[in-house]
């Protein structure tokens, strides 16, 4: 039997962040403490359990055989106590701070205007909204969800897609009007093409030449931006030509403020929108679900 002194569901939520967050040191800022107390704990529990959980012969954390069945049960431990804790709470609204990172063009053009009804239906939870387009670690930002746009890549991390959208080249009447119009993808060599400074996962724009062959135009102009709303605001200035998601600057070409270019050169594909966060079914924090189902619900609006 184990001494009362000993607060094993906290080493085990311990040790399960410091496996999803890959390091003791990201590990201590998600749970604000020093990276010396997390890498005491995680000894003294392997002390306990009298087995090496964690191989610290390489730089990136590594489980051992017994530290991988560990980490597995101890899910499920904690997913059994949060279940608890639900059933002994019965009728209690989510609560607490929900800690949002986005790109920015979702989180100005759709997240911010669906946060009141947001906390209106769930007055205990406080939101924290980071809107950047770079790519973040959300143990490193402390972040319960990331928006993002894009393809992901491989990780512990899980993803439910938000939606889905066509991408489309535009310009501005004024900059058309002072640069001409490109009729054919090569055309552009003389326009300027806005960038990101930032690493894409495609470094050019992808279009169909006459014969329907994919070909890529690389990025080549005088302007860089750091997310994708101030690269709709350049190009609504007149500064270069751009390449957005049609969700993005559908109301601008609507209303005539951009022009679709090189259509019938578009090859129709389209950009992803997830949320990404840690932990999935029942071992997931209520404000989360909440939040995710949530941004699935008004997805469907």
């Amino acid at each position: 039997m184990a001494r009362p002194d000993i607060n094993r569901s906290g080493e085990i939520e311990v040790f399960v962040r410091v496996v999803e967050a890959g390091s003791f040191s990201a590990a201590a800022r998600a749970l604000r403490m020093t990276p010396s107390a997390v890498s005491k704990l995680i000894a003294r529990l392997e002390a306990r359990l009298g087995a090496r959980l964690v191989s610290r012969s390489t730089r990136k954390l590594q489980l051992t055989p017994e530290g991988t069945a560990f980490y597995d049960s101890g899910l499920r431990i904690l997913a059994d106590m949060d279940a608890a804790e639900r059933a002994a709470a019965v009728g209690a609204a989510p609560r607490g701070r929900l800690r949002v990172n986005t790109y920015v063009p979702f989180g100005v053009h759709r997240l911010i205007p669906l946060m009141p009804r947001f906390l209106a239906r769930y007055p205990e939870i406080s939101a924290e909204l980071v809107l950047t387009d770079s790519v973040i670690d959300l143990m490193e930002e402390r972040a319960d969800v990331a928006i993002r746009a894009g393809p992901l890549g491989e990780s512990r991390l899980v993803a439910r897609k938000l939606g889905q959208s066509p991408v489309v080249v535009v310009a501005a009447p004024s900059y058309l009007d002072a640069h001409g119009t490109p009729l054919t993808p090569a055309d552009l060599d003389s326009h300027n093409r806005m960038g990101f400074g930032f690493v894409r996962h495609l470094d050019g724009w992808p279009f169909l030449d006459a014969l329907g062959n994919a070909i890529i135009v690389p990025i080549t102009g005088n302007t860089l931006v750091s997310d994708g709303e101030a690269m709709r605001l350049m190009t609504l200035a007149g500064v270069g030509i751009a390449r957005l998601a049609r969700w993005h600057v559908g109301p601008d070409i609507a209303a005539g403020r951009l022009v679709p270019l090189l259509e019938q050169f578009n090859p129709g594909d389209e950009e992803l929108t997830h949320a990404v966060y840690v932990g999935q079914g029942r071992h997931l924090p209520a404000r989360v679900r909440a939040f995710l189902d949530f941004l699935a619900e008004a997805a469907r609006l």
